[in-house]
């Protein structure tokens, strides 16, 4: 759905987005994170032609956006992180101009005005002020623009800035349930955000893609193999018979945890099938055994920080991995 070619954006001397690649599948929400500065806002606004790249190709739905902006733009649809809102009108009247901006045929502009109040939750304020509705209700506004045109690619620029705890659940929401219909882009510096709602993430730093992966492989990356085992009692021996096993690497008991055991493996290798075989073997009870996985920030700031090796990721769905 979307194809983003060997981008590059220079500012005099200052190179913005250096050489970027990736790709969207159709029906995929990609997490886009990076910190202030990375190149991710140009990025996208190379995508949603508000800006020329210097050098380099994007590509939606088969069509260029150099070559082709107006079939590019007919096929996206933009929540900038300031919504493009007009307070003095009415919510209904504002889509359905949207909708004629946006090229909806005439006959066509009630059923999708109809269909994006619903899906964003809108119907009980359709004939208010958009100027006089909350924070969330706005940001809902912003996201029915966005979508009454029924765009293959949405590009969504912080969505839940500014609002409270249930806004944002039910913004949330929304977001999910658009996988599969649209293909989206979401930034976003919330990286729980990025947890709950995308199927992949892509980090970009200093104006280059510095890891992207599902979020399973990028908790993975940088970890020590390490796993948390707990017996239904703490057997005798059992330090000295798990440190023996291949691949074990080190062992501890947990303070507090009366037969429970952190144990680090060694890199590349799994030995959590003989430390089960053995518990089992010996009768030793076994309740527990999890890997020990890292949080996305964690993974997050060792990649900026450059303290995780970004191994070569897998290709991406439907298309070539950056």
């Amino acid at each position: 759905m979307l194809e983003v070619s060997d981008i590059t954006k220079v500012y005099g001397i200052r190179t913005v987005v250096d050489r970027v690649s990736f790709t969207v599948p159709k029906g995929e929400i990609l997490g886009f994170l990076g910190p202030n500065g990375a190149g991710k806002t140009t990025t996208m606004r190379i995508i949603t032609g508000y800006v020329p790249p210097t050098s380099g190709t994007v590509k939606v739905a088969g069509f260029d956006v150099q070559e082709q902006p107006l079939e590019v733009k007919r096929r996206l649809g933009y929540l900038p992180e300031h919504p493009p809102l007009y307070p003095e009108m009415l919510v209904r009247p504002y889509l359905e101009f949207t909708a004629r901006i946006r090229g909806v045929p005439r006959r066509q502009i009630k059923a999708r005005t109809d269909r994006a109040l619903e899906r964003c939750g809108l119907q009980a304020v359709a004939g208010r002020l958009i100027g006089v509705l909350s924070k969330g209700y706005q940001q809902r506004v912003g996201l029915a623009q966005a979508i009454l045109h029924e765009p293959d690619l949405l590009i969504l620029d912080e969505p839940t800035v500014g609002l409270d705890p249930t806004q944002i659940r039910d913004i949330r929401s929304l977001i999910k349930s658009f996988a599969g219909e649209h293909t989206v882009i979401l930034s976003t510096h919330i990286l729980a955000e990025v947890t709950v709602i995308c199927h992949r993430v892509m980090i970009i730093n200093e104006g280059r893609i510095a890891a992207e992966d599902t979020i399973q492989a990028l908790a993975s990356r940088g970890g020590d193999g390490r796993v948390i085992v707990r017996f239904a009692r703490r057997p005798d021996g059992a330090e000295a018979a798990l440190r023996a096993l291949p691949g074990v690497a080190s062992i501890a008991a947990l303070e507090g945890g009366e037969g429970a055991f952190s144990i680090v493996m060694d890199p590349g290798r799994d030995a959590r099938e003989e430390i089960a075989a053995l518990a089992v073997g010996r009768g030793w009870g076994l309740l527990e055994m999890r890997p020990i996985t890292r949080s996305l920030e964690d993974v997050f700031i060792d990649i900026i920080r450059g303290e995780v090796v970004d191994p070569a990721p897998a290709a991406a769905p439907g298309g070539p991995a950056a």
